[in-house]
């Protein structure tokens, strides 16, 4: 009990370290030179592009918020395959819980047991239980991307939408809470909370993201949240093949 404790509160501690931090990363935006997609294989292949995405788009609609739906929407579908991914691993890591508890009885005692037996558990049965967070990893280059190519582009930085300068942090606070909500409605329709491994995500990532959505330009604010309703909205449609379910009793 006394070691859950500690565990505990040395996570606790972690996370507000790391919130700590992220509270120093504030964006300025005159360090950004603009996009250049001969400067470096970063601003080609992957700022570049994004950014003349949103110009097209808003060109076409008159509207950079809406465009940012758009281009999210097209960057959600081209990872659907990894998405798909991780509902098979969150539903395979829901079918061991049962032996998994099995193991946790059995080496209660004995941790580095406990460790190797797991392992052996995941390889008996092709299951990486870390793999329901590579959807997220996957994600992280797009949003620096994303978040360089909003700051680095003098027409986004500009632009408004509703409320929002979209150069700026949301000065009602309204997008950072949505974005931290919709963070863990998207957890929580995944099955993170289902799975041990990764369930302290499904607390700490929605804190992070207010902290950044907090300081950070609305635009991404907005990319964020449009991701977030795209991954209810597809794990509704998917329904029972992929999702992770709970076990009864």
């Amino acid at each position: 009990m006394r070691k859950r404790r500690s565990r505990k509160w040395i996570g606790l501690l972690l996370l507000v370290t790391v919130i700590v931090a992220l509270t120093g990363c504030a964006p300025d935006p005159s360090r950004f030179k603009p996009v250049d997609p001969e400067n470096s294989f970063w601003d080609r292949f992957f700022v570049y592009p994004l950014s003349i995405a949103l110009d097209a788009f808003n060109d076409l609609i008159g509207s950079y918020g809406l465009s940012i739906l758009i281009v999210t929407v097209i960057i959600r579908l081209r990872l659907l395959p990894l998405t798909i991914k991780q509902m098979k691993s969150s539903k395979a890591m829901q079918a061991l819980q049962p032996e998994l508890k099995k193991l946790q009885e059995k080496y209660k005692n004995n941790q580095q047991k406990l460790q190797e037996e797991t392992m052996k558990l995941f390889q008996k049965h092709n299951v990486n239980p870390m793999s329901g967070c590579l959807p997220l990893m996957i994600q992280l280059p797009v949003l620096i991307a994303f978040y360089q190519a909003i700051m680095r582009n003098e027409h986004i930085a500009q632009s408004d939408f509703l409320w929002m300068q979209l150069g700026q942090a949301d000065p009602w606070l309204v997008l950072p809470i949505l974005a931290a909500l919709t963070t863990y409605l998207q957890s929580v329709a995944t099955g993170m909370g289902n799975n041990p491994q990764t369930r302290v995500f499904l607390f700490v990532m929605p804190v992070m993201i207010f902290v950044l959505a907090y300081q950070f330009p609305a635009a991404l604010s907005l990319y964020w949240v449009y991701s977030n309703l795209f991954s209810m909205v597809q794990y509704y449609f998917l329904g029972d093949k992929y999702r992770a379910k709970k076990q009864e009793g």
